[in-house]
This record gives C-alpha cells, structure tokens and sequence, in this order.
C-alpha cells in the first residue's frame, strides 16, 4: 500500500505529490496529462516572471521525480472506492491501495461522486480548508471545490494545503514545510550524490 495516491498531475497534483514525497511519503501521481496548463502562459503566477504553460509542467514533472514521485504517465484512474484502512484505486493496468487520495481532477468530479463525497448546492466537492472531503483522509483540489476561481496559483495551494493536512496526521502534530538555504544545500547535493 502506498501512503498517498494522487489523481491528477496538473498544479495541484503536483504540488501534493512535492511536498508528501519531499517529507518521505511514498507517492503515486496519475496523470493523463489533460491539464488546462497546456493552453496556458503563466506571467500571473508568483515567482515565474514569464513561462508558456506547458514548459512550467515539463519543470513541475522533473521537479517531482526528482523527489521520487511514482508519476504513472498516462495511466487514467476509472474509480476510486473506500477501502480497508484507505483506498482502491483502480486504472486500465490495474489496481493500487492507497492510505489517503487527493483528487485534483480539475472541474471533472465524477471520481468524487464515485466516492460519495458531499456536494455543496453550487454542484461543487465540499472541501475544509484543508482541502479535506466530508470522506475521511480523502482530499479534492483546484476547480473540484471552486464554481468559477480557477487559477494555476490557488490549485497548486490547494495541493499544498492538502498535503501538509496528510503530513500533520502521519507526524501526530502541525506540520510546517519551511526549508533555509542549508536544506537545500544537503538535498539538491544528495540528488547530486546518488546520481555520480
């Protein structure tokens, strides 16, 4: 069982998927690559002065597998169903068990219907916060828990906030991503390491 599968791999997938595997979740990323980002050019976006849409996912994609992300490029998840102690999923190659989901599907929420989240009266997934559906330790993101405010921005905030609810749980206390210089001096010369 893996700790954490993740349907989707635009911004809000993605940016799960970095921060469960960076903090030494074991992490599976679906990803169709149907992401809006494609018909994108980012210069809205904090950080990124100017970047075509699909030049930012190539970045965003190295950037997981460099944290050891198991993105299955291509696989597309047909359900997804509560299962003992976390959940099935199932794809056209076969089945996955997952201790949380995060749903980051964009404005596709049939797999949250499938899983019996609540719905609001907007037609859209009742999210916490955190990103949390009324369904425990199930998570939906970006344009599945918003009517019309969909940003690259806030759904990649979206994954994050649902990832540091994870993180909080499996560490029994808050938990706050905040790296200094010297951590990224010790990881990114890791990567270097393990790759010589």
């Amino acid at each position: 069982m893996t700790d954490v599968a993740i349907v989707g791999g635009g911004p809000a997938g993605l940016s799960a998927a970095l921060f469960t595997a960076k903090n030494g979740l074991d992490t599976v990323v679906f990803d169709t690559d149907g992401t809006w980002m494609h018909k994108a050019h980012l210069f809205n976006y904090l950080g990124i002065g100017s970047v075509d849409g699909s030049a930012f996912m190539a970045t965003a994609r190295q950037q997981v597998d460099d944290f050891g992300v198991d993105r299955k490029q291509g696989e597309e998840v047909t359900g997804v169903e509560a299962a003992d102690g976390g959940f099935s999923i199932t794809t056209d190659d076969g089945e996955y068990e997952a201790e949380y989901v995060i749903l980051a599907t964009g404005a596709n929420r049939d797999l949250a219907e499938d899983l019996d989240c609540e719905f609001t009266d907007e037609g859209v997934v009742d999210v916490d916060v955190s990103m949390e559906t009324s369904v425990e330790d199930a998570y939906a993101t970006g344009a599945m828990g918003r009517t019309e405010e969909w940003q690259a921005v806030i759904s990649a905030g979206d994954g994050a906030a649902a990832a540091l609810d994870i993180l909080s749980k499996e560490k029994g206390e808050h938990y706050h991503d905040f790296d200094v210089p010297a951590d990224a001096e010790e990881t990114f010369g890791a990567m270097v390491d393990a790759s010589e």
